[in-house]
């Protein structure tokens, strides 16, 4: 695997290796020793997916408040999506900064984020399927977000959106919820 760190310390941009032959290609997804050497866990409790009908749907940006803070890793299993991160971490330089990298069944790559971190997503492809894995399990007293369209943070999404769910409009700025 090749970890690349993305602008927001300690978020990854993962890309697979792939060893091809005549029946396709196998290829490693996670491995303890290679994250641990990127100061990385990789104690995945817990998995879940995303499906989504429409290309343009727009998921996020959600967290989960402590205790209950969680890495995630992120691929997309099918399509496409246009996947971002918001720094959260209050005694970063990059507070309210947002990284966004292109996922999807094609080019196999992940997405890892740390705790301190909301995340969200547009899908570029009708039928788009996206797998996390979580290093604490979901407890929904705890779940959080910010809208995605905060104009402090400036997330430039690449689509209009075509679907945002209710849950979605009614989550408050990083202003609003005192997280700026």
């Amino acid at each position: 695997m090749k970890f690349t760190e993305t602008p927001l310390a300690g978020a990854y941009v993962i890309d697979i290796e792939p060893h091809a032959d005549e029946r396709g290609f196998f290829a490693r997804t996670v491995s303890t020793e290679g994250f641990a050497e990127h100061g990385l866990g990789a104690s995945f409790v817990q998995q879940s997916i995303s499906f989504n009908v429409l290309k343009g749907t727009l998921r996020g940006l959600h967290f989960q408040a402590a205790p209950h803070e969680e890495d995630k890793l992120v691929r997309v299993t099918r399509g496409a999506i246009f996947d971002v991160i918001v720094d959260l971490r209050k005694n970063e330089p990059t507070l309210g900064k947002w990284f966004g990298v292109e996922l999807s069944a094609v080019n196999h790559r992940q997405l890892y984020i740390p705790k301190g971190f909301a995340h969200g997503f547009q899908t570029l492809d009708d039928n788009s399927e996206v797998l996390y894995a979580m290093t604490v399990p979901y407890a929904p007293g705890f779940a959080r977000g910010v809208r995605w369209d905060d104009p402090e943070i400036g997330v430039e999404w690449p689509l209009p959106h075509s679907v945002i769910g209710a849950r979605d409009l009614e989550l408050p700025t990083m202003a609003e919820s005192k997280l700026a």
